[in-house]
């Protein structure tokens, strides 16, 4: 049995957010992003490690508050998109892949990021409106929906799925991935389907058998079903892998997970000698799949990175 994973470098741009979601380990409302030399330190830190993956992740619409466009001014922008794609580059230059996590975006906005990126996310989490969300205008799954769409459209390799132990129910989790399923019947650029457990305060907030049959469902769904190892065991990684789940996400051998900071990352080397105990051949990919990779779909910019390293 193959499993894969993508060794990256996790990339926290901005933790400002307009959302305010009840549940959220990230947001700070500093008001600070990384500035280059921050970048292009991580980039070559994890360059020298051997990461093929830049992951952005930051905070939605985070040039809604005051200060922090102030803020990003003195870096010379006055776009955050602007300000994202420049890092893109700094990351392409390093010998990275990025990964971009942007929120909801309009066209143009994935226009301007679409080549500078391997491929690119946002979950959907559910395709419901749930009480958590309500002073979230960027969870409303009407727009959430509506941004996997137009990255359908422009043939942007995708990364989404759904976040379990928010408040829906297991009829909100099964239309959920029946919606992502219609979407990618139209566009066919989901890559992969991440099924994700809330964990708050080191506590799941969801039942490990009712986050089973989601990944179990999710397998004859899509081709590719993620599960993030840092928020279960051993055995419990194995047991979701013989339920459907082939590949683990993104794992950092230099960065923390940002959004689960309470959560480390396993050892690479302690869970592919663990999993090949177990019948299971643990394999590195890039950020984007092989299956996109042969019919050329990935950002152009890229290009030299995923042909270098892409298709063993």
């Amino acid at each position: 049995m193959l499993v894969t994973y993508s060794k990256n470098a996790f990339f926290p741009l901005t933790t400002t957010c307009r959302n305010e979601c009840t549940y959220c380990n990230f947001k700070k409302n500093d008001f600070k992003l990384m500035n280059f030399n921050e970048v292009l330190k991580l980039a070559k830190v994890a360059s020298n490690n051997n990461c093929s993956e830049a992951l952005l992740t930051f905070g939605e619409r985070p040039d809604v508050y005051r200060e922090f466009r102030k803020n990003m001014k003195k870096l010379g922008y006055s776009c955050f998109i602007d300000y994202v794609a420049s890092v893109c580059t700094f990351c392409i230059e390093s010998g990275l892949i990025p990964h971009t996590n942007a929120g909801v975006l309009l066209t143009k906005e994935l226009k301007k990021l679409k080549p500078l990126n391997g491929s690119m996310g946002l979950m959907l989490e559910q395709a419901v409106e749930l009480e958590c969300h309500i002073n979230s205008p960027g969870k409303d799954p009407k727009v959430r929906i509506k941004t996997i769409e137009r990255a359908g459209k422009l043939e942007i390799p995708f990364t989404t799925g759904i976040l379990l132990g928010i408040g829906e129910s297991e009829y909100d989790r099964l239309y959920s991935l029946e919606v992502l399923a219609d979407i990618n019947n139209n566009y066919n650029h989901i890559q992969e389907i991440i099924v994700q457990p809330l964990v708050l305060r080191g506590r799941r907030m969801v039942k490990f058998e009712e986050i089973k049959k989601i990944v179990k469902v999710a397998s004859k769904m899509f081709n590719h079903v993620q599960i993030p190892p840092n928020l279960f065991s051993l055995g419990e990684v194995l047991a979701l892998i013989k339920a459907g789940a082939n590949d683990l996400g993104g794992i950092s051998p230099i960065t923390p997970d940002y959004v689960n900071p309470n959560n480390p990352w396993p050892s690479i080397s302690k869970l592919k000698l663990f999993l090949a105990e177990n019948g299971v051949k643990l394999v590195e990919r890039l950020p984007v799949y092989d299956e996109f990779i042969s019919r050329g779909v990935y950002g152009k910019m890229t290009e030299k990175l995923v042909l270098r390293r892409g298709l063993k």
